[in-house]
């Protein structure tokens, strides 16, 4: 297997912990920058610009793959749907965005419109990755119920006022990424970002409020392991 890193005169583990910073936590590149020369490590802004064009979506592929792996079994029984907008030059765009009942983010797609053709277009790239679910929790958007029924499983969804707080709840550290970023420049830039932040999302998403502290150190140090592992051989 050839060395993805065979180019670079930078250390593999310095590139995988500034592409990991800059997807996982609201900080800017500059930021990454000074956090890095705190450490003795000085690398320029586009440098880390760079590394996170060439390894973020390759590593992101390879993380919701072994998300997939581990999670074969018939829990996929309720998604939850919902959307936001996002401004880009002073348009206006649509985040759509499934979750499943275990906080898992699914999928993500951006759309220009939020009509029936764009909810149409985003349940059908989830329904070609996944099964079925039982029940989809949406909010009153008719757009949702309109591609349902075009579906034929319009009688599968649930709105209520509260019930769809999983997906609501996954766009808030988007939010925080956005403010952090000063916005994005295209669409396809955001499709990218929205793509790479859910699969980092869920491999890192080690629920602390479930578990003992042992427990969850243990947790972290095997997803660190793991993200270590498919960064090499990214």
């Amino acid at each position: 297997m050839r060395n993805p890193y065979r180019y670079f005169k930078t250390s593999p583990a310095i590139i995988q912990l500034a592409v990991m910073m800059y997807v996982r936590y609201p900080l800017s590149l500059r930021q990454i920058k000074d956090l890095l020369h705190e450490r003795g490590i000085d690398v320029s802004y586009e440098a880390i610009r760079f590394w996170w064009n060439r390894f973020a979506s390759t590593v992101a592929r390879k993380l919701k793959q072994r998300q997939q792996r581990l999670h074969q079994g018939p829990d996929n029984w309720r998604w939850h749907l919902d959307e936001v907008f996002v401004k880009i030059k002073g348009e206006t765009y649509y985040l759509w965005r499934a979750v499943d009942h275990e906080g898992t983010v699914l999928n993500a797609l951006v759309t220009r419109k939020r009509n029936r053709h764009a909810a149409l277009k985003f349940m059908k790239k989830q329904l070609k990755w996944h099964r079925t679910p039982e029940t989809f929790v949406t909010d009153r958007l008719g757009s949702y119920r309109a591609a349902l029924r075009r579906l034929g499983i319009a009688s599968r969804q649930e709105i209520g006022r509260h019930t769809n707080n999983q997906a609501e709840n996954c766009h808030l550290p988007f939010r925080r990424r956005e403010r952090a970023m000063l916005g994005f420049r295209s669409m396809k830039t955001l499709q990218k970002f929205t793509a790479v932040q859910s699969a980092f999302t869920n491999h890192f998403n080690l629920e602390r409020h479930l578990y003992k502290r042992s427990d969850f150190k243990a947790n972290r140090d095997q997803a660190l392991r793991a993200w270590r592992q498919i960064s090499i051989a990214s």
